[in-house]
Formats: C-alpha cells, sequence, structure tokens
C-alpha cells in the first residue's frame, strides 16, 4: 500500500492545529487505498502550539511532531519536515488553512498517472488585494529576469514524489524556495487551478519586510541579470558623465569670460554618482551574502524533540531509492 506523507510547517497556529489536523484526517479517511501519516514541525511557537501538537501525537500515532531549537524559517523548517517524511508522495499543507485540502486526491490522481510533481496554482485569492497584487507583481519580475522558466503563482502546495524530495536534499539549497528548486530540477509540473483562502484564525507572521526580503532573495536566487545590469548603467553613467565634461568644457572654450557653470552641477553629479554606486554595492553585497549562505556549512534546523518517529527509511536516506 502506497504511502501519503502531510508536511505542515508551523508557528503560533495554536487556534489553526486542530483545525488542520481534523481536516486532513478527514480528508485521508476518504482514501483507505493509502496509508498516511501527519508531520508537524513547529518553529519554536511561543503560544500553546507545542502542548497542542504533543496532544494530538499521544492521541494518533500517525501524528509526528518535530520541535525546533528556534524559528529557522518557514523555508528550512519546511524543507526539514518533508525530509523527514517516510511516505512515497509528499504533500505540503499550510497550517493556516489558506490551502484547500480538499484538493489532497485531485493531487494524488495526478500522481497516480505518472506526473512526478502536482503543484497547486493560484488564479484567485480572498487575501488582502493590495498584498495579491504586489505578489503578481513580484512573479511577473521573477519571470522577466530569472535565467530558467519559473512557474507563476504556486508555493509549496501540492503533490511532490519522495524521490524529486530525495534529489533536492542532495541539492543542500536550505534557504531557496521550493518553487524555484522545482524549476531549477526541470520536472514536468502537472498545474491545478485552485482560490487561495483567508486564513481561519491568527495573523500572518510574514510580514511586509519579510516578504520584500523573500522577493529579493528569491531573484538572487534565480538571475544573474542584476549583476550584468549593473555593468551596462556603471557603462551608460560614465558615457554620460564624459559627455557632460565635454559639454562644458566647450561652453567654457567658447564663452571664456561669460560661462560661469557654478557649483550646483558638480554637486548634483556627484550625488547622482554615489547613489547609483552605492546601489551597485547594494546588489554585490546581496549576492556575496547568497555566496556565504550557500558555502556555510550548517545544519537546516537544529531540532529540540521529535514524537512518534521509529526507524523507517526517510526522504535522506539513500537506501530508500537504491
Amino acid at each position: 500500500m502506497k504511502k501519503v506523507s502531510l508536511c505542515v510547517p508551523c508557528y503560533n497556529e495554536e487556534l489553526n492545529i486542530p483545525l488542520v489536523y481534523e481536516a486532513l484526517s478527514s480528508e485521508m479517511k476518504k482514501l483507505p487505498q493509502y496509508e498516511y501519516e501527519i508531520i508537524f514541525e513547529d518553529n519554536a511557537s511561543t503560544d500553546s502550539s507545542p502542548q497542542i501538537l504533543k496532544e494530538l501525537a499521544k492521541k494518533d500515532k500517525r501524528v509526528k511532531v518535530i520541535l525546533n531549537t528556534r524559528n529557522f524559517g518557514p523555508s528550512r523548517s519546511g524543507k526539514n519536515c518533508c525530509f523527514n517524511a517516510t511516505g512515497d508522495v509528499l504533500i505540503s499543507v499550510a497550517a493556516d488553512l489558506q490551502n484547500p485540502v480538499s484538493m489532497i486526491p485531485t493531487f494524488l490522481d495526478y500522481w497516480e498517472q505518472g506526473f512526478l510533481v502536482v503543484m497547486g496554482q493560484k488564479n484567485k485569492s480572498k487575501e488582502n488585494f493590495a498584498k495579491y497584487r504586489l505578489r503578481k507583481l513580484y512573479y511577473k519580475i521573477i519571470q522577466g529576469l530569472s535565467d530558467i522558466p519559473q512557474i507563476s503563482n504556486i508555493t509549496g502546495f501540492g503533490a511532490i514524489d519522495a524521490e524529486v524530495y530525495h534529489k533536492i536534499y542532495k541539492m543542500n539549497e536550505y534557504e531557496m524556495s521550493i518553487r524555484h528548486l522545482l524549476a531549477e530540477l526541470g520536472y514536468e509540473i502537472k498545474l491545478v487551478p485552485y482560490t487561495q483562502e483567508r486564513r481561519k484564525h491568527g495573523k500572518s507572521s510574514y510580514n511586509l519586510w519579510r516578504s520584500l526580503d523573500f522577493s529579493i532573495s528569491s531573484l538572487i536566487d534565480t538571475s544573474y541579470k542584476p549583476l550584468r545590469l549593473t555593468t551596462i548603467i556603471g557603462l551608460i553613467c560614465s558615457l554620460f558623465s564624459f559627455l557632460i565634461g565635454v559639454i562644458y568644457f566647450i561652453f567654457k572654450i567658447l564663452n571664456w569670460n561669460d560661462f560661469n557653470a557654478g557649483i550646483t552641477p558638480l554637486i548634483l553629479i556627484v550625488c547622482f554618482l554615489g547613489s547609483v554606486q552605492l546601489f551597485f554595492l547594494g546588489i554585490l553585497g546581496e549576492y556575496v551574502t547568497n555566496i556565504l549562505r550557500k558555502v556555510t556549512k550548517r545544519e537546516i534546523v537544529i531540532e529540540k524533540e521529535r514524537i512518534n518517529f521509529d526507524n523507517e527509511l526517510c526522504v535522506k536516506d539513500d537506501k530508500k531509492f537504491s
């Protein structure tokens, strides 16, 4: 019997955890042809989430829990959750229930047809309109600048074969978003449209600043074009400055006694070039930071406690795919 791993990373979701557990359990009871496990990975929540997870794990042995020592971020904890899965196919679900779990049978149907990657694609959203439009703009920018074709309007919600996640684990790309890793691997992706729901309870910890940080990191991960743009813009600015110098020199020669340029143009040019240099240094700094993240050897997360895990082979194990 094939096994489905339902992976749910969470942080401060005390009101949503029981709901997502009931929703997933109810959905899987409709699919008796599959075994299943529900893996919650808690990112050091400051509310009662860890206690609720322990109670669920005590009541249901199919619930597995990983408690982290600190908040390692949704990308790293989400991947670690999946890397510890033992199923044949992995389905990532947001703890806030914005992903409709009713799509799980559809995902599994396409997976059974031979698609190793089946992803939900948001064609509508009930979230804040401004946030949704900004995300659409983000996807267009990434799509336009990326060196590899990217898929718009997908998150981690979908069914991915365990073998694909094993390859992702081997890449050691802990910070890079799963959507960009899938584009990098080049698998055929079956897209299933859906409408994103509002959060059931609580407030997302993913604020505007973290969204901006994620957007910049995604651009740096998927494209070298910003570096090439710095070279081109730098060349244009150099030519522009040279032309201004030549024009000022000609005017001074032709109107030696009458032409008085003053210091204002000089200040404006210096400020302009200084701003361009700082902007370019910022871009270089982002790439250097990205290099540092990739070459620094560190654990994806540090786990404080594991509950209901046994000695089954998981995604990380080579023997599972030998």
